[in-house]
C-alpha cells in the first residue's frame, strides 16, 4: 500500500521543519547499507547532533522547492539518497561520516549545501578538516595565556632591573 496524500504531506512538513533547525545538509548514496550499518551510522552521528533522514528525492524536492537556502541540494536528488541534517557540530558530522565510509566503504558523498551554496565532495572534506570550535577555543586561550604571561613578565623585570642598575650604579660610586 503507497503513501497517501497526508502522509506524504506530513513528511514534506517534517523535512522543512528539520532543515530550518540544519546549518547543513549532505546527501549520500546509501546504496548496498544494510540495517546494520544504517544504524551504525545514525549513531555515530547522534553524538554530533545531526539526523539521518532517508526519504524519497520527490518529497525532499518539495520540501526545499520555495527555500533559498537549500535550493541548491536539488542537483544531488538522483538515485537512493539518504540525508544527513547537521544542527551544530558540522566538523564532528563530516569526520563521523568519513570513519563510517572508511569502515563501510559503501556509501558515497554526493554534495552539500550550507548557506545556500552547493558544495561538492572537495569543499565538504576541506571544512571536516578544519579544527572544531573546543580546539579553536583551546588555542586561542592558549594565546590569550601566553600574552599575559609575556606581559606580567615584562612588569616584573621593570623594577628588578631598575634595582640592579641602582646597585651598579652604587658598587661603582663605592669603588
Amino acid at each position: 500500500m503507497g503513501r497517501t496524500l497526508a502522509n506524504k504531506k506530513e513528511i514534506v512538513a517534517e523535512l522543512k521543519e528539520r532543515l530550518s533547525e540544519s546549518q547543513m545538509a549532505l546527501v549520500i548514496d546509501y546504496q548496498g547499507l544494510t540495517d546494520a550499518e544504517m544504524k551504525d551510522l545514525r549513531q555515530r552521528l547522534r553524538k554530533c547532533n545531526t539526523s539521518c533522514k532517508v526519504t524519497k528525492n520527490t518529497l525532499m524536492e518539495l520540501a526545499v522547492k520555495d527555500s533559498d537556502t537549500w535550493q541548491p541540494m536539488t542537483q544531488f536528488l538522483k538515485g537512493p539518497s539518504a540525508f544527513l541534517l547537521v544542527k551544530d557540530d558540522i566538523g564532528g558530522t563530516i569526520k563521523a561520516y568519513q570513519e563510517f565510509q572508511k569502515a563501510t566503504k559503501k556509501t558515497t558523498l554526493r554534495g552539500g549545501v550550507m548557506e545556500g551554496r552547493a558544495l561538492d565532495e572537495a569543499q565538504v572534506k576541506a571544512i571536516g578538516d578544519l579544527p572544531s570550535k573546543e580546539q579553536l577555543m583551546a588555542q586561542i586561550a592558549g594565546a590569550l595565556n601566553a600574552v599575559t604571561a609575556k606581559i606580567a613578565i615584562g612588569i616584573k623585570e621593570v623594577p628588578a632591573s631598575l634595582a640592579r642598575a641602582t646597585q651598579a650604579i652604587a658598587d661603582k660610586g663605592a669603588a
